[in-house]
């Protein structure tokens, strides 16, 4: 299972916010879950630039998030990236079209609420 950063966010801090299907997905220990370093690159701009704001650093609150939450990090790896030059544009957000292309490369999961990458080939739990 790969998180959209928003879903990841949700899920380690307003969980309520998810649907009870992505809730129980993400707390099933039979599954595997991760986030994308992209998603944590994403977070980091957007802290950067003042458009999400973090009381703490950045980088230890979710490594501790990660851990307490058992929610593994997926690198970018090279075959992602050949799988997301292929993708066509239905979605311009860059980060999404990462995320969409790993779960194609990694036959994995995607849980989202952006109802746009429906377009693509990947399996999606809203």
């Amino acid at each position: 299972m790969l998180l959209d950063t928003h879903v990841f966010l949700w899920a380690i801090s307003d969980p309520g916010r998810l649907s009870a299907r992505a809730v129980e997905t993400i707390q099933d220990s039979a599954n595997e879950v991760l986030v994308s370093i992209a998603s944590a690159w994403e977070i980091a701009i957007k802290v950067g630039i003042g458009k999400f704001v973090m009381p703490v650093p950045l980088a230890p609150y979710l490594q501790r998030q990660l851990v307490k939450h058992r929610i593994g990090v997926l690198p970018i790896q090279l075959s992602h990236l050949a799988t997301l030059e292929k993708l066509p544009l239905h979605h311009r957000d860059p980060f999404d079209r990462l995320l969409v292309a790993q779960c194609l490369e990694e036959n994995a999961t995607l849980i989202t609420v952006d109802s746009q990458l429906q377009l693509y080939p990947v399996n999606i739990i809203r």
